[in-house]
C-alpha cells in the first residue's frame, strides 16, 4: 500500500474509503414515505406459491388459503363495491353503498418469530388485484412516521383511496399511538379500505403488561374489533437446523472487510448508537440508502431502553434491504440486557436479535472471502 492511499484511509482493492452511518443525516421528503409504502425488498419476490407451509403446522396452510381468499375479494370495480360484498366477497344480500360492511374489515396474522408472516402478508400486497398506487404496505411504525410527516387528515386523505394496508409488525408501545392508530383505521374502514397486519401478539392483548389504563384497554379492543386473526403456529425458521448468534470477528478483520468491500460502511457501535439519537427514526431507511454492508466494532449491550428502541427501528430497515452486518464485540444475543428482554418490549428485541442475527450470518462471507 503506498504511503499517500493509507494516510487518506482509502482501500486498496476498492480505491475509497468505508461509508459511515454516523457522517449521514438524510432528509426524507414526505411524497418519498408514501411512494415507498410498498414491501421491502427482501421480498419483492415473495408470493402465496412461494410460502412453504410446514406439514406439521396445519394453520400454515390455512392462513395461505384464507388469504388467497382475502385477495380475492379485493377485486371489483372499486372499493365500495368490495364493501357491499362482504370480506371476501361471499356476502349475502345488498348493503347500502353509504355504509361499510358490518363486522371484521381485515386479516391479523398472529405467530410468532419467523414463521412467515411478513412472507404471507407481502404475499398478499403482489395478490390483491389493484395498482400498486392503490395498495400500501409499511410496519406499523412507518405508519405513525406518514401520519407525523402528513398530519392526521392528509393521511386519511391519503389512504383512504386506497384498495388495501397492510401493516406489519403492529405494535401499540404508548396509548398516544393507540388512539391515534385507532382512529386513523376507523376512518379508512368507513372508507371501505380492507386491511391486513401482522404482529407477535393477538389484537386482545397488545399492551398487555405495559399499560393498565382502561382507556388504552377499551382503545385495544375497539381496534381489535376490525380485524379476523388468523394464528399462525410454527418456530423461527431463521433457527431451524442453523446454529445461534454466529460468533463475532476481530476489530482487525472486520475493518479490513469494510475496506474490501465496496459501498460498505465503518463504525464503532457506541458512536452509531449516538448518532441515532439525532436522526428521526422516519429516516432510517434513507440512512442505509445505498450499502452493501455495515460494519461494527465494539459491539456492546445497549446502555437504556430508549437508545434500544431505536436499534431496534434501524435493525428492522437493514433486514428489510437484506443489509449483511459484520461486527466485533459482543454476539447480538446479548445486546439486550434480562431487564429488557423480561419487560414491556421483549417481543422488539427478541425480534431484532433474530434478524441482526440472520443479517450476521450473511456477513461471514465478507471476512472468510478475503
Amino acid at each position: 500500500m503506498s504511503s499517500s492511499t493509507a494516510a487518506s484511509g482509502l482501500s486498496p482493492l476498492t480505491g475509497a474509503a468505508p461509508l459511515s452511518l454516523c457522517a449521514r443525516e438524510p432528509h426524507v421528503p414526505a411524497d418519498r414515505l408514501v411512494a415507498e409504502m410498498v414491501p421491502p425488498p427482501r421480498f419483492d419476490g415473495v408470493r402465496f406459491a412461494t410460502y412453504i407451509p410446514d406439514p406439521n403446522q396445519p394453520s400454515q396452510a390455512e392462513a395461505v388459503r384464507v388469504l388467497e381468499d382475502f385477495a380475492g375479494g379485493l377485486g371489483g370495480a372499486d372499493t365500495a363495491s368490495f364493501g357491499r360484498r362482504g370480506l371476501f366477497g361471499f356476502g349475502k344480500g345488498r348493503a347500502k353503498a353509504a355504509k361499510a360492511p358490518a363486522g371484521p374489515r381485515g386479516i391479523y396474522l398472529d405467530g410468532g418469530y419467523g414463521v412467515g408472516k411478513t412472507h404471507l402478508l407481502a404475499s398478499l400486497w403482489h395478490a390483491a388485484p389493484a395498482e400498486p398506487a392503490r395498495k400500501a404496505f409499511g410496519t406499523f411504525v412507518e405508519l405513525t412516521n406518514l401520519v407525523g410527516a402528513l398530519g392526521f387528515q392528509k393521511t386519511v386523505e391519503t389512504l383512504s383511496g386506497h384498495r388495501l394496508l397492510c401493516i406489519d409488525e403492529f405494535e401499540l408501545d404508548d396509548p398516544g399511538d393507540t388512539v391515534l392508530v385507532s382512529t386513523l383505521l376507523g376512518r379508512l374502514v368507513d372508507a371501505g379500505v380492507a386491511l391486513a397486519a401482522t404482529s407477535n401478539t393477538l389484537p386482545g392483548k397488545l399492551g398487555e403488561g405495559r399499560f393498565a389504563a382502561a382507556d388504552f384497554l377499551r382503545e385495544i379492543q375497539g381496534l381489535s374489533a376490525h380485524f379476523r386473526t388468523l394464528r399462525i403456529d410454527g418456530e423461527d425458521y431463521r433457527h431451524r437446523g442453523l446454529p445461534e448468534a454466529p460468533a463475532p470477528f476481530s476489530d482487525e478483520q472486520v475493518t479490513k472487510a469494510a475496506h474490501a468491500t465496496a459501498n460498505a460502511s465503518l463504525d464503532a457501535f457506541p458512536d452509531l448508537l449516538d448518532h441515532l439519537a439525532k436522526v428521526h427514526p422516519s429516516r432510517y431507511g434513507a440512512l442505509t440508502d445505498g450499502l452493501a454492508a455495515v460494519c461494527l466494532t465494539g459491539v456492546r449491550p445497549v446502555p437504556d431502553q430508549s437508545t434500544a428502541l431505536r436499534l431496534v427501528v434501524l435493525a428492522d430497515r437493514l433486514y428489510d434491504r437484506e443489509v449483511p452486518v459484520l461486527a466485533s464485540g459482543l454476539p447480538f444475543d446479548r445486546l439486550f440486557s434480562e431487564e429488557m428482554l423480561n419487560g414491556g418490549y421483549r417481543k422488539k428485541y427478541f425480534r431484532a436479535i433474530s434478524r441482526l442475527t440472520a443479517l450476521a450470518r450473511d456477513a461471514k462471507g465478507l471476512v472468510e472471502s478475503r
